[in-house]
């Protein structure tokens, strides 16, 4: 995997980062509401071993992330811990807290 420079160039390549056997089973939807410049908001859908990401949000998302986008790229490119970001409020997350672990194990930060 590559780092990236910036949250667009995250989701249009999750494909590359996505293991699909991670994934067995998994029917959700992740709402990623991140703030600042270079930001946006995505739903990236999970559904029988395959992974989209598109602009804007669902209604009644899996799980909602709250982010800057900074952050969300240090994020991403695993210069930041996500349990040292949610701890410290760099991160919120909403709806299901196992789901969004389990995610790291299909859609890992780079470096892990």
């Amino acid at each position: 995997m590559r780092r990236v420079s910036s949250c667009k160039e995250y989701f249009e390549t999750l494909q590359e980062r996505f293991i699909p056997a991670e994934a067995a089973g998994v029917d959700a939807t992740f709402v990623y509401e991140i703030e600042g410049q270079g930001g946006g908001t995505w739903t990236v859908t999970v559904k029988d071993g395959h992974i989209t990401a598109e602009p804007g949000a669902v209604p009644e998302p899996t799980v909602t992330y709250k982010i800057k986008a900074d952050n969300y790229i240090r994020l991403a490119n695993g210069d930041m811990n996500g349990t040292m970001a949610f701890m410290t409020r760099k991160l919120k997350v909403s709806g299901s807290i196992p789901m969004a672990q389990r995610m790291n194990k299909f859609l890992p930060p780079l470096g892990k």
